[in-house]
């Protein structure tokens, strides 16, 4: 499952906790949202890494 998704599945997890009262639901969609913004910060790590050893240019990086 992509980082996005992990977040959107998060936020609608949290969001059914606080409708149905449920701690347990809504930390666990707090968990879900914080696993996809990591996976995300890692996939964009991984993405560079490969533009560098291929010797294409990051078109998120102005200033490189």
């Amino acid at each position: 499952m992509s980082g996005t998704s992990d977040e959107i599945k998060g936020r609608v997890k949290e969001a059914a906790g606080a409708i149905m009262d449920d701690d347990k639901l809504r930390r666990e969609g707090k968990l879900d949202q914080a696993a996809g913004k990591v996976k995300q910060a890692v996939e964009k790590v991984v993405d560079k890494a490969k533009n560098m050893v291929t010797g294409k240019k990051d078109s998120d990086c102005s200033s490189c």
